[in-house]
């Protein structure tokens, strides 16, 4: 299982993904891809197999991925402050991998339903939904 994680900003939320997904599941690979190299260099320093930094690396890790996970802002263009390029988000969009996407209320998105979870019980759902897609469950 090709495991993409994605982040941008300062790469806490990647960090925390790569953490949690790598303690449920120990021996998987993971990919991890930063929109600049912060958040590249919090997530290859909390285990990430692999790490690459930028649009390009983003359009060709998610062509290889079988989950993609990172907030919802990976699909929407010049969101994250911009850090997502519209070329990054179609990348996503369009690959054949799932996606496991945090609902995060950030940069003028509101996502109706998502209640008031913690970024610790998101990061915790979505590590719950990589686990059934690897048959962990």
């Amino acid at each position: 299982m090709n495991i993409l994680i994605i982040d941008a900003q300062g790469g806490g939320i990647g960090r925390q993904l790569v953490l949690s997904v790598k303690q449920a599941l120990p021996n998987v690979e993971i990919t991890a891809v930063g929109t600049n190299a912060a958040a590249t260099a919090a997530m290859l320093k909390a285990g990430a197999s692999s790490a690459a930094t930028g649009e390009n690396a983003v359009v060709v890790c998610a062509g290889k991925a079988d989950i993609i996970i990172g907030p919802i802002g990976i699909v929407m263009a010049d969101s994250m402050l911009g850090e997502i390029t519209p070329k990054m988000a179609l990348a996503v969009a369009q690959s054949r991998a799932k996606r496991i996407l945090i609902p995060f209320n950030h940069c003028d998105t509101l996502i109706a339903g998502t209640g008031t979870a913690s970024t610790a019980e998101l990061i915790q759902k979505a590590v719950a939904e990589v686990k059934k897609l690897c048959g962990a469950y």
